[in-house]
């Protein structure tokens, strides 16, 4: 009797904490499993069994079949034909107001070193879908499928809805998120770390109004990349009462900037700032008509590429209505655009906005005058 009592509070232990969790998930696991991706052979493997599980990965495949057809397979077709230099430029990517939308700035560039995101969503914490009751892991992975919804089907975060649904779960905040697009963009996650900044925009132990991520990831080519992701205040004011996300942005040096379905923040003197910055800091934009306005695109300083149609802003953000951009896309525009881009998400109407500055443009070397003999 003796000898029976220790396996039977073992197997009781077994029944309440899971055994099969006796090796924690990496984050690489926990991302597979989020993203609805095979488990075979790792310590998350029991989980995949589950009803809620097989669920969950049955109906984002389909989903993510869908915007693989529809969204990314055109973009990673389009970007090194008509925007090779952006595309293939491993310098930091900075992209402002993103939330967690890693899926579309690693589909523009897939070979940044570094990609630094940002938003008001909060960071969150690393998942340990294992810890979770049943019933909860059901309920999290159904309603990580509803925080989705939006950005699968119409390329952007409808930022309201997704303040309520990265909060409304144990999966919340960001974190969850990124993790599940680097796993279904073919990543493999090495490193989770919750991380914070001091105003001088360095990483720090102490107290900090910025926390933050940083996930250290191995992508396609096989290169170790960065993804820092920061909660942050872009407007004027919230960068005057905390500079640390703008410091650390000027301290990755000359960058590539993303913007897409930016509710026009920029058009607005309140972020001026943020948009000054990105003018003076970077090599090249890509943006929809919600980022800078052109009118900010002085030709002296930059060189434009238009791309698509600009039919105006959608109904909400109408009086950000640019006359100059319509007279631009009727003189100027290259091409189309074989893929949604940003609020106005259906194909045939998006224009997509590409901006080299002339500072990184190559300047002829001067010709020597010939020697007289």
């Amino acid at each position: 009797m003796h000898s029976f009592a220790p396996a039977r509070a073992l197997a009781l232990v077994c029944l309440g904490l899971s055994c099969f969790n006796v090796q924690a998930a990496t984050p690489n696991e926990q991302a597979r499993y989020l993203a609805g991706l095979d488990l075979g052979g790792t310590s998350l493997e029991p989980l995949s069994r589950e009803a809620s599980w097989l669920r969950h990965a049955a109906d984002f495949q389909k989903a993510w079949v869908d915007v693989e057809q529809r969204q990314l397979g055109p973009i990673r077709g389009w970007m090194p034909q008509q925007l090779g230099y952006m595309h293939a430029d491993t310098r930091p990517l900075i992209y402002f107001f993103s939330g967690p939308d890693m899926l579309y700035a690693h589909a523009f560039y897939p070979d940044a070193q570094t990609y630094v995101l940002c938003g008001r969503e909060p960071v969150g914490l690393l998942p340990d879908v294992a810890a979770m009751p049943p019933a909860v892991r059901a309920a999290a992975l159904g309603n990580l499928r509803k925080s989705l919804n939006a950005i699968l089907s119409f390329s952007f975060f409808i930022t309201a809805d997704m303040k309520n649904d990265l909060t409304a779960t144990q999966l919340s905040g960001t974190l969850p998120v990124m993790m599940l697009f680097l796993a279904r963009s073919g990543c493999q996650i090495e490193d989770v770390e919750l991380v914070k900044l001091n105003a001088s925009g360095d990483l720090t132990q102490d107290k900090s109004k910025t926390p933050g991520v940083r996930v250290a990831f191995t992508g396609r080519s096989g290169r170790r990349q960065t993804l820092y992701y920061f909660t942050t205040d872009l407007s004027n004011w919230g960068i005057q009462d905390n500079p640390a996300f703008l410091a650390f942005c000027r301290k990755q040096g000359e960058a590539n900037a993303l913007v897409k379905a930016a509710s026009y923040l920029m058009h607005m003197d309140e972020f001026s700032v943020a948009r000054d910055h990105l003018l003076t800091q970077s090599r090249n934009i890509i943006q929809d008509d919600s980022g800078v306005p052109y009118r900010f695109f002085k030709p002296e300083a930059w060189v434009l590429s238009l791309y698509g149609n600009y039919p105006g802003p959608i109904e909400l953000f109408q009086k950000h209505d640019q006359s100059d951009l319509h007279a631009a896309f009727v003189n100027q525009k290259l091409g189309g655009l074989p893929f949604g881009f940003g609020y106005q998400w259906r194909p045939g109407i998006s224009s997509l906005i590409a901006a080299t500055s002339m500072r990184s443009v190559p300047k002829a070397a001067p010709v020597a005058e010939p020697v007289q003999e």
